[in-house]
């Protein structure tokens, strides 16, 4: 389906809001004033030495404003160049004194002092213009009527036709009186270029200017050249930064006419499109065609991430400037909300890019950072969890201190902040006298502390052992009585009971280890062989989460939101990412690694390895992947080897000949017997070798035809 920004065409050169412009003929330049002023513009240009402000000596013209039109100066009739027409504003500055001013006056056959309303009034205005690389001063003599000349009160204009610039030029243009009376006024104008203009059968270096069009390919964008056979044209896409310089993201050198094919998932608002003919000084044409974009809006927030600097600093990466709002909360475990601490803490504006500091004395993995825009929730991120570890059940206090010294305390809990001593049948309210002397006696954590309050973080782990102590020991006693029981039958039971012990022991720390799977869909062959490993995982029993079956919600977040959202579940909950490599995924490895991002339109739409290497390559290079990523290929494909170097700074196992090895790597600590381990190895083995032979039969075998299934897409 079509997004909105596809039902127009936008043409770099046929916008519908582009201006006709007057023409001017002939070079020279001229003046004219509005009734009841008379004025004579100066031959060639004047110095531009503004000089320092005198005080007037009676009431003088002065300019008071800037306006500008834009004129073409043609010598012939498809010869022309863009030219600013300037508007000077007059005004009386200063008041009529006697004797003083008297002499300001004269008739013109009159030498003798008149009263001021039968004389006039002269002004010499300069009007300064630069213009990379040019500037010129041209001075105007104007003349008002005494009659006509009301302090304070403007009293006509006189228009300059008109100062020569190049198209999508900055003009800087400047206005003041010689001698100076007062402050010059000034204006600066960004020029259009060949696509706001009618100009491109009169300015003759907008006739080689490329013309681009986008229309609509599915979901993608297509971007089609109009330019003659053979031309030779720089394309550039950039990001354009509101602060700093514009982020180049691909440039390329073409000859017309071409066209190519642009992945909505590369769209940003800040996502412009620049071109120029490959000549000296040709003129650049730009175009942001998807500032107002949703779904340009969409990605970009999908694009933005959170990341701590420090204990206390952290910062908000995104491609282009957003308007946002920071607020700390606190997450309790258990999965439910996230609770703002707004008040006591205030929430502050953000500047994406740019190192801001948290209002604390010390983290806590238990406190999030949520970004709004506009009153509207876009992130969320447990900023300290990498650092310090997964939630903890600790319950926060909050001590607010009122006028004269009052200070009161609660507990925050899902339903509000309660007070300890309240009657209430919440936990904080049950223990709220046990809290108190926790706090009182040193064992809380003080968080944050200014005129306002104090936030504490109490422990909660001792209650909870109380709590569970008495069901532990009945549980013990029901357990030692049944094996009592068992022990009756010693012949059958023993075996039982080693098995038993096995497969609890097994089962106790591999049903709570969570496995991501990430691999890179080369073909149906291969995409077939991870499906097979991820389902014998499955019956180790390991948690296996992998894109493969997980279509709909990938598709509806996309590859890089949902490998985040997969990655941070598995790495709180103690798990492990394994890196499947193929020699597609080690092509991938190698571009990110040399290029640092891939060409627009590269990845494939459900393709989560190649989305999940921004997420992935910092853990590896800020040292944190060891202990929570292992590697693994299959060596009928790819020897160990061929993985890049950083990516070998973890296990990385042959598979199926280091299976044991590489599900102990799996199981953590509680890894079974060597006995027990082969076992499981074997099972996986056998349930990969049917497919392995079907898709890489060994040399000289011919194998038997791969079926490679349903298509990636119809997985639910």
């Amino acid at each position: 389906m079509p997004v909105p920004w596809f039902l127009l065409s936008l043409a770099l050169g046929r916008s519908p809001g582009v201006l006709p412009l007057e023409r001017l003929v002939g070079p020279q330049n001229t003046a004219h004033c509005s009734p009841g002023l008379s004025c004579h513009l100066w031959d060639g240009d004047v110095l531009c030495l503004p000089g320092t402000i005198e005080p007037p000596p009676g009431p003088v013209l002065v300019p008071t404003s800037l306006q500008t039109e834009l004129v073409l100066r043609c010598y012939h009739e498809t010869d022309c160049d863009l030219c600013v027409r300037v508007d000077v504003h007059l005004a009386v500055h200063g008041h009529w004194e006697k004797p003083e001013d008297e002499e300001l006056f004269r008739g013109a056959s009159d030498p003798e002092p008149r009263e001021p309303g039968n004389a006039s009034l002269q002004s010499q205005v300069v009007l300064s213009f630069q213009a990379y690389p040019t500037a010129r001063c041209v001075l105007l003599e104007v003349q008002v009527p005494a009659s006509l000349v009301p302090s304070g009160q403007s009293v006509g204009s006189v228009v300059f036709d008109c100062f020569e610039a190049a198209l999508g030029g900055e003009v800087q243009i400047w206005s003041y009186t010689q001698p100076r009376y007062q402050k010059e006024v000034n204006l600066t104008q960004k020029l259009p270029d060949c696509r706001g203009l009618e100009v491109r059968d009169s300015i003759q270096s907008c006739w080689a200017l490329p013309w681009l069009n986008l229309s609509a390919d599915g979901d993608n964008l297509r971007l089609v050249l109009d330019v003659s056979e053979g031309q030779r044209f720089g394309l550039s896409l950039y990001w354009d930064q509101v602060q700093g310089p514009p982020k180049p993201r691909w440039q390329r050198n073409m000859t017309g006419p071409q066209n190519f094919t642009l992945n909505h998932t590369e769209l940003v608002p800040c996502l412009c499109i620049q071109m120029w003919p490959l000549e000296p000084d040709s003129i650049r044409t730009n175009l942001c065609p998807f500032r107002e974009d949703p779904r340009a809006h969409r990605n970009l927030w999908r694009a933005t991430r959170l990341r701590l600097l420090s204990p206390l600093a952290w910062q908000m990466d995104a491609p282009c400037a957003l308007p946002a709002e920071a607020a700390l909360c606190w997450r309790a475990p258990g999965g439910g909300p996230c609770q703002p601490l707004v008040p006591p803490l205030p929430r502050e504006n953000v500047t994406v890019n740019k190192a801001l500091e948290f209002p604390l004395l010390k983290g806590h993995p238990n406190l999030c950072v949520q970004v709004s825009s506009w009153e509207k929730l876009q992130l969320e991120e447990c900023l300290w969890a990498d650092s310090l570890g997964p939630l903890r059940d600790d319950m926060l206090l909050v001590e607010t201190r009122g006028p004269q010294d009052n200070r009161s305390l609660c507990a925050l809990e899902p339903s509000g902040c309660t007070p300890l001593s309240s009657k209430a049948s919440t936990r904080a309210a049950r223990l709220g006298e046990q809290l108190l002397g926790d706090l009182q006696s040193g064992r809380c954590e003080q968080l944050w502390n200014d005129d306002l309050g104090v936030l504490w973080a109490c422990p909660m782990d001792k209650y909870i052992h109380k709590r569970w102590a008495l069901v532990w020991l009945a549980c013990l006693l029901f357990t030692a009585v049944l094996l009592l029981l068992f022990l009756l039958k010693k012949d059958h039971v023993k075996e039982w009971l080693r098995l038993l012990k096995e497969d609890v022991r097994w089962g106790a720390a591999a049903r709570v280890r969570r496995v991501l799977l990430l691999y890179s869909a080369d073909d149906a062959s291969f995409e077939r062989i991870a499906g097979v490993l991820a389902s014998a995982l499955c019956q180790l029993p390991l948690r296996v989460a992998v894109d493969l079956w997980s279509r709909r919600e990938l598709s509806a977040l996309g590859p890089l939101a949902w490998f985040h959202a997969q990655r941070r579940q598995t790495l709180q909950e103690g798990g492990v990412v394994v890196l499947l490599f193929s020699p597609g995924a080690v092509a991938l490895c190698h571009e990110w690694l040399q290029d640092g991002a891939s060409v627009p339109g590269a990845d494939a739409p459900h393709d989560a390895f190649a989305a999940s290497l921004s997420c992935v390559l910092p853990d590896f290079l800020q040292g944190r992947a060891p202990g929570r990523y292992v590697g693994a290929c299959f060596d009928r494909l790819l020897l160990p080897d061929a993985v890049p170097a950083l990516f070998r700074t973890v296990p990385v196992f042959s598979l199926p000949t280091q299976l044991p090895d590489f599900l102990e790597a799996l199981q953590g600590p509680g890894a079974p017997r060597p006995e027990r381990l082969r076992e499981r190895a074997e099972h996986v083995s056998r349930a990969l070798q049917p497919a392995l032979d079907c898709c890489f039969p060994p040399q000289g075998a011919p194998g038997p035809e791969c079926r490679t299934g349903p298509k990636a897409g119809d997985a639910t």
